[in-house]
């Protein structure tokens, strides 16, 4: 007996570290540890379905863009021409909370919700998530071993998020409409979820409208991560309206989030809006999307 209880702990330290999510409570059935890998096996192809392929240099998709632009202070991102060298897939959503408890068996978000983006994951969580997916993916054989998940670089991101516009905002450069006042903004709606039509809580992925390469709360919803990190000198945010305005982080441990949220003013949703995060903190206004990368 002794000897069975050490195994069965083995088997559940092992599968731990692997990171497995299809772990069997003690006395768990067979059937029951099929059932949840066959779940897990599912949301896995769904992700890799649901990737969007980017092909710079091939129509509809361009090989340069203008990146950045006019953003008030430290945040500030010099606008500039920025060509794309290699093509990737980009998640067609936000990480939803069924997929990231089937990869990390947790659900951290605040606003649970099979089908909803997954928050309250700081950076770190986030680079854990995309290589546990990784070798999931791989053992699947859903990714060859010269593919990988990781975050989207902010280049790939703004690439992405634009879809070859120049504007504002991937459907224009106007959030608001004539006789919208305060934090409404009518021609947003259809695309975004902000302060002025968030119900409190968070929706399920792919709601509202997808900008013109189909990808889904690239504006609004939640801030997302992307790989690259902040190294500027300390600085003081002046009266932000963002949700994050208490947040001030300086040199290595800022990383960079993008698109604005559901707690923001819809002028922080615009393809160039920017802010910072320190790499270990997490929000419920802040989520994440993932590329799939193929090495040379």
């Amino acid at each position: 007996m002794k000897m069975l209880v050490f195994r069965r702990i083995q088997g559940l330290l092992i599968a731990l570290i692997m990171g497995s999510t299809a772990v069997l409570a003690i006395g768990g059935s067979p059937q029951e540890s099929a059932a949840k890998k066959l779940s897990t096996a599912s949301l896995l192809k769904l992700f890799v379905e649901e990737c969007v392929a980017i092909t710079p240099g091939t129509e509809p998709f361009p090989k340069s863009f203008q990146m950045g632009g006019p953003i008030d202070g430290p945040l500030a991102a010099v606008a500039r021409e920025v060509e794309m060298k290699t093509s990737f897939r980009i998640s067609r959503y936000e990480v939803t909370q069924e997929l990231y408890r089937a990869v990390t068996g947790i659900n951290p978000s605040r606003w649970k919700g099979d089908r909803n983006s997954v928050e309250m994951v700081s950076f770190q969580d986030a680079q854990q998530f995309c290589a546990r997916l990784t070798i999931l993916l791989q053992s699947e054989k859903l990714l060859t071993d010269k593919e990988l998940v990781r975050l989207p670089t902010e280049a790939e991101w703004e690439y992405s998020c634009r879809a070859g516009t120049n504007s504002q905002f991937s459907f224009g450069d106007s959030a608001t409409a004539e006789g919208d006042q305060e934090n409404i903004a009518s021609l947003l709606n259809d695309y975004a979820w902000h302060t002025g039509n968030a119900a409190g809580n968070d929706p399920v992925v792919g709601a509202l409208k997808p900008n013109p390469w189909g990808l889904y709360d690239a504006h609004g919803y939640l801030w997302e991560y992307v790989s690259d990190s902040y190294t500027a000198p300390a600085f003081a945010l002046d009266e932000p309206t963002t949700s994050l305005k208490n947040t001030s982080p300086t040199g290595n441990a800022a990383r960079i989030i993008r698109g604005g949220s559901w707690r923001d003013h819809h002028s922080l949703l615009t393809s160039h809006s920017r802010m910072l995060i320190p790499a270990y903190a997490g929000s419920d206004a802040i989520g994440f999307r993932c590329v799939i990368e193929t090495l040379p």
